[in-house]
């Protein structure tokens, strides 16, 4: 899926534009145990409430794609014939009337989810979205869709103790301090099938996870069984190792900035081209930056060589998921310089007498501890 396709989906989450009738889930204690299973008309819900609910289960179409948004991928043997591709078809197929199909899924995600000692929400929701067809004009044409597409959204929400408060118990005429549950943001969710091309594509599903460090691994192994994907910090760390170890001694600050700067500007790019679909570079052009760096064809292919022992032939990588494009920080046992990735190119490394030196121009406005300080002349420097 590509932005433009989920955001289209997100503005379907509101009370005007929903075709969702009725809200799915169970509560979970943190003893992994169904506290209240929830099956509640929309309708005939408080316009708050019904509100709240759907906020939740948008939340689970947020963030970056390739970030907070991954794709899972169904091989053509599991979309044939396979428990857990079955399951999600009947959840769908059924808008989730399907008691049993529902129950199946409640276990499968509970003895899949690690929530620590926290209770939480699993809410799924139906929507049958009858696209619009698109003009050449890429307007939308309503009335005048062309398919219905059928999706279930699903969001996993921590619950958690508030503060405790004096509150009025109408029943008993009565005040007590007590403390409610109260339901916070999703830490994950999915959405099936994909809307890939404002169309059905059974063979992917896209995951949601609020950090993207942490991408419940257990949870996409029990309800999709698919090989999970990389976590944007675990592309991080290896691509960094793939350039360590392939560059060795060539593994400079000056090559390190310089790739940095590349890929912050690609970044930059893209963003600012406003394209709906995701930045992806592949490993060779990324070669191609090391070589304008200097870096001999033999390191270079050790680079590729590295990058596909890790991350698969053919591999496309997201440069957002490479680098922090908002920060340049080197780093020394004695001190941290932290530099506006736009100024990094004043950054500079010399040997003095023997000793390694990281160089910046100070530039006339210093400050030490928030305190504008000066530069001591030559006369008036302590001697040695």
């Amino acid at each position: 899926m590509n932005q433009k396709e989920v955001s289209e989906l997100r503005r379907r989450w509101r009370l005007e534009k929903s075709a969702v009738s009725r809200i799915y889930g169970c509560f979970v204690n943190g003893k992994g145990e169904i506290v209240s299973d929830l099956d509640e008309s929309l309708g005939a819900m408080p316009q708050e409430e019904a509100e709240k609910y759907l906020g939740l289960l948008k939340k689970a179409l947020s963030g970056t794609l390739g970030k907070n948004l991954i794709d899972i991928v169904f091989s053509t043997q599991q979309v044939m014939d396979s428990e857990e591709h079955r399951l999600l078809t009947a959840l769908r197929s059924s808008g989730l009337k399907d008691a049993q199909a529902r129950a199946s899924f409640y276990r499968k995600a509970i003895q899949g989810l690690d929530m620590g000692e926290d209770s939480y929400l699993l809410l799924l929701a139906c929507d049958p979205y009858d696209v619009p067809r698109r003009g050449k004009d890429g307007e939308d044409r309503a009335g005048e869709g062309e398919e219905v597409f059928t999706y279930l959204l699903c969001c996993v929400c921590p619950v958690k103790q508030g503060r405790p408060e004096l509150g009025y118990f109408p029943g008993d005429n009565e005040f007590h301090y007590t403390a409610g549950q109260v339901v916070s943001a999703p830490e994950l969710g999915f959405l099936f099938p994909a809307f890939d091309g404002r169309t059905a594509n059974i063979y992917n599903a896209l995951f949601y996870s609020r950090k993207p460090d942490q991408i419940h691994q257990e949870f996409i192994d029990a309800v999709f069984h698919t090989e999970p994907p990389m976590s944007a910090a675990e592309q991080r760390e290896a691509f960094q190792e793939a350039l360590s170890q392939a560059l060795e001694d060539s593994f400079t600050v000056e090559v390190v900035r310089s790739v940095h700067e590349r890929l912050a500007d690609q970044i930059g790019q893209h963003k600012e081209s406003r394209s709906p679909e995701p930045l992806a570079l592949t490993v060779g052009e990324i070669g191609g930056m090391l070589r304008d760096c200097g870096v001999d064809e033999a390191r270079i292919g050790a680079f590729r060589a590295n990058c596909e022992e890790r991350f698969g032939a053919g591999a496309v990588l997201s440069p957002a998921n490479l680098i922090d494009a908002g920060r340049f920080e080197v780093k020394t046992g004695q001190a941290t310089l932290s530099v506006d990735p736009e100024q990094s190119y004043l950054v500079e490394t010399r040997i003095i007498d023997g000793r390694k030196y990281l160089l910046i121009p100070a530039g006339e406005d210093v400050e030490v501890n928030g305190q504008t300080v000066r530069f001591a002349s030559e006369e008036e420097r302590p001697q040695r």
